[in-house]
């Protein structure tokens, strides 16, 4: 077989096309994988709207079109390059799709997420030539990748639940930065989402002693409690109330920390939500606690800087996560300390990626996983 089926988006605000094109071939040090299910990103509608459309303006954050998307492949290995060494054909993994230049001071360092270059394949980022040399998303049936990018998995984790990979390396990359853990006191912002739910099982796998989990939704807050009842706590925010000291998400969260306040925060909401949102388990950390945000909310926020100094709070940005952390996931799935099950796929064959597009907005919070499965073409 020389020729694969590809989704590709050929015009701004046109469906997705098939198309018959070449099986790419890997270079010396990538291989070929064949994609058997790739989780879309319920933001991916989003990007490729707004950013193309500020492509006349703005840098060109897209890949040239046609563009084939897909952010969280899984699949087999079905070719290698000669100077690959550690992986071979047939192996079952995850390709992290986080590209670098591989030369700049960063990467020389051992910090690739922090490459000026760095690049999503399958989706956005900084380098056109990257994207050139990687242009197969997840939404076709082979795929190359550098062999730095596998995350092998292992055989208790399905393709379908390894598709939610992206999804819980996020939270779990800002979640080593803020040192959750056994002691702990966690509150996750948005924890019936999809950041927000992985967030909570990575918490619970990583020994976190309690649990707060706030949102909008009783009902899918109530599931996420229900989880680890003796860990979990949950609450739905008011929205009317005052953001602030008074605010009583605040009374709560030291109702359940001996006066203390939480010791760490992870924000999960998305983009549109609003600045109100996002500040108010600000208030709830305790004197030197610590908050890290990954759900990208775009309004901007007034902050208090006397009071971040006084109160000793740190506040930063966190963004993907290295294959290592994914190798980390991996095993705490294999040694069944990070339980996947609660996961609800959805699996669309890759002639209705375009229907799979549409229902993003039909799920269950966090729970539902929506997959294409390139294998079933048609």
């Amino acid at each position: 077989m020389t020729t694969m089926i590809a989704a590709r988006i050929h015009k701004q605000d046109e469906p997705m096309k098939l198309d018959r094109i070449p099986i790419p071939e890997p270079r010396a040090t990538d291989v070929l994988v064949e994609v058997k299910a790739c989780g879309i990103v319920p933001n991916l509608a989003r990007v490729i709207a707004n950013v193309f459309g500020t492509q006349a303006t703005g840098p060109r954050l897209l890949p040239p079109l046609p563009a084939i998307f897909g952010l969280d492949p899984t699949g087999v290995i079905a070719k290698v390059g000669d100077q690959v060494r550690s992986v071979r054909p047939g192996d079952r993994v995850y390709v992290n799709p986080a590209r670098k230049c591989g030369s700049c001071r960063m990467c020389r360092s051992g910090q690739p997420l922090a490459c000026p270059d760095f690049t999503f394949q399958g989706y956005m980022g900084r380098s056109q030539e990257i994207m050139k040399a990687y242009p197969y998303g997840g939404l076709c049936q082979f795929i190359t990748a550098p062999q730095d990018a596998l995350v092998k998995l292992p055989d208790n984790v399905s393709f379908e639940a390894a598709a939610r990979f992206g999804y819980l390396g996020t939270a779990y990359a800002a979640m080593k930065k803020l040192g959750v853990g056994p002691g702990q006191t966690f509150l996750v912002n948005g924890a019936s989402g999809m950041l927000g739910l992985n967030a909570v099982m990575l918490a619970l796998a990583m020994g976190t002693t309690k649990i707060l989990g706030i949102g909008r939704n009783k009902a899918l807050l109530n599931r996420v409690k229900a989880l680890s009842p003796q860990r979990i706590e949950v609450y739905a925010v008011d929205e009317s109330a005052p953001v602030g000291l008074a605010d009583p998400l605040v009374a709560w969260a030291k109702s359940l920390t001996e006066s203390y306040g939480v010791d760490c925060s992870l924000d999960c909401l998305p983009p549109g939500a609003s600045a109100d949102a996002f500040m108010r388990p600000l208030y709830t950390l305790r004197r030197g606690g610590r908050a890290a945000t990954v759900g990208g909310v775009s309004e901007t926020v007034s902050l208090n800087a006397f009071w971040l100094m006084t109160n000793r709070i740190g506040l930063q940005g966190s963004v993907w996560f290295t294959t290592g952390e994914g190798e980390d996931m991996a095993a705490m799935v294999a040694g069944g300390t990070l339980d996947v099950s609660p996961l609800e796929h959805r699996i669309f064959p890759l002639s209705q990626v375009n229907d799979a597009m549409a229902a993003l907005n039909d799920r269950n919070g966090g729970f539902t996983n929506f997959i294409v499965d390139p294998t079933r073409a048609g």
